[in-house]
């Protein structure tokens, strides 16, 4: 029996039996998608008011730290070469998040349009670069 009899059943839902099938990838192809491809590496994009950004691999997050304060909550990040110094309002599910590397970006908002009302928001007001 020939191993290469395929079933086109969802070409034949598709009313379209004859449809070729899209060519395989090589064996160099597949070896450079491996390299170029997503993989599962995990970043942390940081964005200012202004439109800068920056990003950071979670892989060299040494240390966080989560400050309550009276007016701003604080945490601090801690990478290999560089801290990271975030206030705002409600960040201690910011940093319930961090700690399983699940934020992607953290955007920070001008303070002068911070609503008045903030219960249960996360709410960046600022974020700081510091060598370390």
């Amino acid at each position: 029996m020939n191993q290469d009899f395929k079933l086109r059943f969802d070409q034949m839902r598709n009313n379209n039996p004859t449809k070729p099938e899209p060519e395989k990838p090589t064996e160099q192809e597949d070896k450079v998608a491996g390299v170029h491809g997503y993989g599962n590496v995990r970043n942390l994009c940081l964005v200012w008011p202004d439109g800068r950004q920056t990003f950071f691999n979670y892989a060299y997050l040494i240390r966080a730290d989560f400050h309550p304060g009276d007016e701003f909550n604080t945490i601090h990040l801690g990478f290999s070469g560089q801290d990271i110094t975030i206030k705002g309002y409600g960040l201690e599910a910011l940093f319930a998040q961090l700690v399983d590397h699940l934020p992607q970006t953290i955007t920070a908002i001008d303070p002068r349009y911070i609503p008045v009302e903030t219960a249960n928001e996360i709410i960046v007001a600022g974020i700081s670069l510091d060598a370390s």
